[in-house]
């Protein structure tokens, strides 16, 4: 299978799990908690990770299926989908529009879809980076005092604490920071110019299996940074320009 044909099949997903969300955006309720309070699961993401994987069921059923809310299924192919039905679900429940649907064939094609603004950021693993059909265009900021950097946080207050701290150690460097809630539509924003750069430590692969290859074909470069004290390792995405600078200060 072709990985414009992988793409089409995640673009199918996606926009499988989209109209459930959106009916229910801005009316639902926490369902439970996960890791601690703060990190919750509504029935919204239960209802959108079982459209998604119906799709992939119907299309690719020997495929592994990898998700963020459900079990994990083995496949035979060797191909491994990833799963974040809501990618932003704090900001889903709060009726906040930072959030978005992220699926992903890792390495080969992924989508991330914006239900709210109907965007949808795509590319495969031999193809453009695209949003709504139309390819995308990173920034190229000249230095890291004129980079906007997005990040996140986690849900434990220890790795919160780690973080800040390296956000203190960053903000004076940069022209500002931006904490938007959704790690994949960070990822998706940089490659569309909105944000200059983004890092995050602790995040999970269906966070970003989508974003970090729609950010690879559009020139950007990422690195994986490396777990330290509470701190989980995490990602690095930027400009070649300003890569290894900002690399210094937040690795």
């Amino acid at each position: 299978m072709r990985p414009a044909d992988l793409l089409e099949i995640a673009r199918t997903a996606a926009l499988a799990a989209a109209p459930l969300l959106l009916e229910r955006f801005g009316t639902e309720k926490a369902l439970a908690t996960k890791s601690s309070l703060t990190d919750v699961v509504s029935q919204a993401d239960l209802l959108a990770e079982e459209a998604i994987r119906a799709v992939l069921r119907s299309e690719v059923p020997d495929d592994t299926i990898v998700g963020e809310e459900g079990d994990d299924v083995v496949g035979t192919t060797g191909r491994r989908w990833l799963i974040d039905p809501i990618d932003g679900t704090v900001n889903y429940l709060y009726g906040n529009p930072q959030w978005c649907i992220s699926v992903a064939c890792a390495g080969l094609a992924g989508v991330v879809y914006d239900p709210v603004r109907d965007e949808l950021f795509a590319a495969s693993v031999d193809g453009e980076a695209t949003l709504n059909g139309g390819e995308l265009a990173a920034a190229d900021p000249e230095s890291l005092g004129q980079t906007l950097v997005g990040t996140g946080f986690g849900y434990e207050a220890s790795v919160r604490e780690q973080q800040v701290a390296i956000t203190a150690r960053l903000l004076p460097q940069v022209r500002d920071i931006r904490r938007g809630g959704s790690a994949a539509l960070d990822l998706a924003w940089v490659a569309a110019g909105r944000i200059d750069a983004y890092f995050e430590y602790g995040i999970k692969e269906w966070d970003v299996a989508a974003g970090s290859l729609i950010c690879e074909r559009a020139g950007l470069k990422s690195a994986t940074l490396q777990s330290n004290g509470a701190l989980a390792s995490g990602l690095l995405v930027a400009p070649a320009r300003i890569f290894a600078d900002l690399r210094e200060i937040v690795a």
